[in-house]
């Protein structure tokens, strides 16, 4: 399965290297020196991996088929991919990737269908899940309170949703009881 690994930012010096915003956990098995990563758009790619290193806290890559500033620059906001064996990873119980959860289905606690799962945004506070439903999208929070299990066989994402989350005029109604 490919899964998404990096994005390239801006070039780094007039040499061709490029910032690498890291979006794995195991970056040095992602990012060695003669790994093959495949791109978003495919145009951009395969690259070819010729140097790699850590330039306070940032990944810089050297490309075989970009090797001049310019060239990164045109490679900038690329998404990298590589192929991962979903059968060889260690994840823990609690642990996915976003490629396994986009899709499946989204229900409540009590068995009512809230929508399909769209994406995992990773934002600083904490990760979301983008769920599209009848009204449009719904953003929940990617918490063990509110999203208690995730059974990747049934294709299920099981839901405790608090009061608002999932309708507006739920959460107007709340509000009226607390004054």
């Amino acid at each position: 399965m490919l899964l998404v690994v990096g994005r390239i930012g801006r070039a780094h010096g007039v040499l061709g290297e490029a910032t690498i915003e890291v979006r794995t956990d195991v970056p040095d098995e992602r990012f060695y020196i003669g790994a093959k990563l495949f791109t978003d758009p495919e145009s951009a790619g395969p690259l070819t991996i010729t140097a790699a290193r850590d330039h306070n806290g940032i990944l810089l890559l050297k490309f075989a088929e970009a090797n001049n500033r310019n060239e990164i620059e045109k490679l900038r906001d690329t998404l990298l991919k590589a192929e991962v064996d979903m059968s060889q990873e260690n994840l823990h119980e609690d642990e996915f990737h976003v490629q396994q959860l986009i899709g499946l289905k989204v229900e409540t606690d009590e068995g009512i269908h809230v929508g399909t799962l769209t994406d995992v945004l990773n934002l600083p506070g904490q990760d979301l899940l983008a769920v599209e439903t009848d009204n449009g999208e719904v953003l929940i929070p990617f918490v063990y309170e509110i999203v208690p299990e995730i059974d990747l066989e049934t294709g299920i994402v099981t839901i405790i949703p608090p009061p608002g989350l999932l309708n507006a005029d739920e959460a107007e109604v709340a509000g009226s009881r607390d004054e």
